[in-house]
């Protein structure tokens, strides 16, 4: 285990690309640079609060043990080897072209390398001002400071990919935030995350130098990240094959968050992480009642274009955005849309499997097919609890026959009771569900046992992340701790207390449905 101050950190993609080295935090364009300097502004008091120990030993981190070591995670010490900067990339937001963008509250210090060789991003996120600040103050609170934290974490523990987070410090300063972009701004307690990847390259790093032209900046890039995250691609077709494994990789990731329930919220092109990650934790939410329609960003309305049902075929366009951005490293795009293009065969193969897996099958049949399509809509007319619902159906008793059990069985996942038709529809599917798995050419116990693998008991819901915010700002950490572990072991049921629908009180209380994209 080596500290965070004594540790020698490479810093390969600074001496690799062009930057802005004169460390002016002024924000403004970039042209022709891929990142600039930006050293943290210091706060008043970085005091650690939460500690991810599980990363810190697979990267091989001593926890701190000095003040000096939590002041690197609060942005006031920079230790010798390390040559913090902010990435310059672009982006399409909610569709539409934004033009540079840039990290304008995190900044990368430096790159770890763990006790395996593999090289890890350290990033503070909140550190204060960069060039890509833009009107902002590069700072967080502590309200998304924690979300991200536990976040993260809770999302590498359902084995969605995901940036890591190693750190949770609090700044001892207060910021102040609009937190529905409302015209009500507050001030709130600031804080940082350290997060974690192996990189954090994004569609939009990409559209960055397409759009300006710059195409020996691209190639090199493009050639600096197959090389580092995609080696075992080589050969003149290795563009092609590059562009596939992230196609490929954008699928699975989606048909993930489809899996567990989650909805990210803001999947604007420069949230799309070239390695297939789960990155920037903002406005997310996982669905409590199973709604297609649910969006958990306030700026996503009214159009809903970021909603839970949504997610694939928007993963789909910003796939469009990035073979754009790379088209200028091809002869002709022929080749590039046909491969674009066959995303929606390949998400809707991993979709099924994933199905598959999810309600227990040994195998799905074409004519399992129509079977999936009535539990999607079924479920999405009847809103039941999600997570509840599932775990319910893990051990629904294949003996039952009547329409009044078969539904009652579930009564525990519904918000709202089902109506008569309902009933009868939900009945039907059931049954149709119980000949199909009597059908299974594996045993009732191993069926079982891949649905407890898939899915989720504990899930990280919004208003209990509401709850352990309140009391941190109250100087209270019990909930929080709970939760801290709680997202170790989702498939478990050794979080049962947390096990039950979303209180009605949460419905419509701030921060327990719905926020912005700062927040």
């Amino acid at each position: 285990m080596e500290s965070l101050s004594s540790k020698q950190y490479k810093n390969e993609f600074v001496t690799t690309f062009p930057g802005d080295d004169t460390g002016d935090l002024k924000p403004r364009q970039t042209p022709g640079v891929l990142y600039s300097r930006a050293d943290p502004t210091p706060v008043a008091k970085p005091t650690l609060l939460a500690w991810s120990e599980e990363l810190a030993h697979e990267l091989g981190i001593q926890k701190p043990e000095n003040q000096q070591e939590v002041d690197i995670l609060g942005g006031n010490y920079v230790a010798p080897t390390m040559q913090p900067y902010a990435a310059c990339y672009a982006g399409h937001q909610f569709g539409n072209w934004a033009g540079q963008l840039g990290d304008g509250r995190a900044i990368t210090l430096g790159e770890w390398e763990a006790p395996t060789g593999k090289s890890w991003e350290l990033q503070l996120k909140g550190a204060g001002q960069t060039p890509y600040s833009r009107r902002a103050d590069g700072r967080a609170v502590l309200r998304s400071s924690v979300r991200e934290y536990l976040m993260s974490e809770a999302m590498h523990y359902l084995r969605v990919p995901t940036t890591r987070a190693l750190s949770l410090v609090t700044t001892g300063d207060q910021v102040l935030r609009d937190m529905f972009y409302n015209g009500n701004p507050a001030y709130e307690p600031g804080a940082i995350v350290m997060r974690v990847a192996p990189s954090f390259l994004r569609f939009g790093n990409y559209e960055m130098l397409a759009s300006r032209r710059e195409t020996d900046n691209l190639r090199q890039l493009v050639d600096w990240t197959i090389d580092r995250y995609y080696p075992h691609l080589q050969g003149e077709n290795r563009y092609m094959e590059w562009f596939k494994e992230v196609r490929d990789r954008t699928a699975s990731l989606m048909v993930d968050w489809l899996r567990v329930g989650f909805v990210h919220g803001v999947m604007n092109t420069d949230n799309m992480s070239v390695l297939g990650l789960t990155i920037d934790y903002g406005p997310y939410s996982f669905v409590d009642d199973y709604d297609l329609n649910f969006t958990p960003n306030t700026t996503d309305l009214p159009g809903r274009r970021y909603a839970f049902g949504k997610q694939a075929s928007v993963a789909y366009w910003n796939l469009g955005c990035f073979a754009s951005a790379i088209a200028p490293l091809f002869n002709g795009t022929e080749e590039l849309v046909k491969e674009l293009e066959a995303y929606a065969d390949i998400y809707s193969a991993k979709y099924l499997k994933m199905m598959e897996n999810k309600l227990g099958l040994d195998q799905v049949k074409t004519a399992d097919i129509g079977l999936i399509t009535r539990f999607d809509e079924t479920l999405a007319a009847l809103k039941p609890d999600m997570t509840i619902f599932y775990q319910l159906l893990i051990d629904l008793p294949l003996d039952l026959t009547s329409d009044e059990e078969l539904v009652d069985y579930f009564s525990e996942s519904y918000y709202t009771a089902p109506t008569k038709a309902q009933r009868t529809t939900l009945a039907g599917l059931l049954r149709e569900y119980i000949e199909r798995i009597k059908q299974n050419t594996c045993t009732r116990e191993e069926s079982q046992r891949r649905m407890r693998e898939h899915n989720p008991r504990f899930i990280l819901r919004n208003y209990l992340l509401s709850q352990a915010i309140e009391e941190l700002e109250k100087g209270e950490n019990s909930l929080f701790l709970k939760l801290q572990e709680a997202i170790k072991a989702p498939y478990s049921s050794n979080s049962d207390a947390f096990f039950s629908k979303r209180p009605d009180w949460a419905t419509s209380k701030a921060g327990c449905s719905m926020l912005s994209c700062s927040s």
